[in-house]
């Protein structure tokens, strides 16, 4: 199954909920899916405060890519802060976070295989 077709709908009419893992700060909002390709679009919500070290360095069998839309989010293994404006093109593999927030961060992800 492919993601829906969906045409220009308020993204706001789509919830936020809990990310997998052991950070309730962390939430997602997904625009479209296709969970057995395991691909999204979607949304995601670091709280002021929010620390992922609870789930760990990241690494995905799928490209990722994001763009922050505000605030920013500080990579622990790396100590760089990254802020509104700045994006990433992550390939599978790619080990990024874990994550801290002082202030809050919402980014726009899109995940997809190749």
């Amino acid at each position: 199954m492919a993601k829906p077709e969906h045409e220009f709908f308020p993204a706001e009419k789509v919830g936020f909920t809990p990310c997998e893992g052991d950070v309730p700060e962390l939430t997602e909002r997904i625009l479209a899916a296709d969970t057995g390709a395991g691909v999204a679009t979607r949304m995601l919500r670091f709280e002021p405060g929010t620390d992922t070290r609870p789930n760990g360095v990241q690494a995905h069998d799928f490209w990722e890519e994001v763009y922050i839309l505000e605030g920013s989010i500080t990579d622990l293994r790396l100590g760089e802060t990254f802020t509104a404006g700045m994006y990433a093109c992550r390939p599978p593999g790619m080990e990024h976070g874990p994550w801290r927030s002082e202030d809050g961060c919402l980014t726009f992800e899109v995940r997809y295989r190749t």
